[in-house]
């Protein structure tokens, strides 16, 4: 009841308006001397909340003589209404801010915090792209990109991604990283997206990303290197194969050891 409570206010209920609409969802049609006593909200409040209920449309009330009973709308139908409200209202927004919105080249570097900013914001690069993608992506954060990096694949965007986890993708050029060179160049939990040479986002956390965003020339060209260099010695091993593994020193062997056990390894 308490998570209840909680996501209504999060959607403008106050918590009196709460827990009277849930007193009416168990037990209804009432009066507010019921809804009172139902709800535990003190009787003035009750009326009160019944009264901003019934001016959002979110409770239904019949009048005979001096006894008003109260029924509530039922939830499928409450929710669909607040969601077309919630999404006209958020084009409304799009519309109002977009006009005032102007992008400027910058050089500065922007911390985002929290997967629920950082993701959209990667999203929001992948979408805006026109020709190019390079990306670091773990197994974690694919599922959320996936949709918008398909559709990007799609109207001709080049795309290479290099995998440090053992999910496919399906399009573009793909290779996979090593395990153990992952872990040793804390890779495991990165995601990194650098859209046509001009932004880079690079992100890293296993609980709560952190990300730093920028179009610092120097910076994209430098993180766009890293991953082109990572694709190209991955494609090199493909070509030269197991053989090569003795004749390299012992730390290297064990970072390509890894590499030849990935399955799919082949698909770069």
């Amino acid at each position: 009841m308490r998570d209840l409570i909680d996501e209504l206010t999060q959607i403008g209920f106050t918590e009196y308006d709460a827990r009277v609409y849930l007193a009416l969802l168990r037990e209804h049609p009432a009066t507010g001397y019921q809804i009172s006593k139902e709800s535990g909200v003190p009787r003035s409040m009750a009326y009160e909340s019944l009264a901003r209920l019934d001016g959002r449309g979110a409770v239904l009330k019949s009048v005979s003589g001096k006894i008003t009973h109260y029924r509530p709308l039922p939830p499928d139908v409450l929710l669909a209404r607040l969601q077309d409200e919630h999404n006209t209202r958020v084009r409304n927004l799009s519309d109002g801010l977009g006009q005032l919105y102007v992008a400027r080249p910058e050089e500065a570097l922007w911390s985002i915090h929290g997967r629920e900013s950082v993701l959209p914001y990667a999203a929001e690069m992948i979408r805006s792209s026109d020709s190019e993608l390079m990306l670091v992506l773990p197994d974690r954060d694919i599922p959320d990109l996936l949709q918008h990096l398909r559709r990007a694949f799609e109207r001709g965007v080049k795309i290479s991604t290099l995998l440090t986890g053992s999910a496919e993708l399906g399009f573009g050029e793909v290779a996979y990283h090593p395990p153990r060179e992952s872990e040793l160049q804390k890779l495991t939990q990165s995601l990194v997206v650098i859209v046509d040479e001009r932004e880079a986002l690079i992100a890293d956390g296993a609980e709560s990303l952190i990300a730093t965003a920028t179009t610092n020339a120097n910076l994209v060209l430098f993180a766009r290197q890293f991953i082109w260099m990572e694709l190209f010695a991955q494609r090199i091993y493909a070509r030269i194969g197991p053989d090569l593994l003795p004749l390299l020193d012992p730390t290297d062997r064990q970072v390509l050891e890894g590499f030849s056990k990935i399955e799919g390894a082949e698909k770069i």
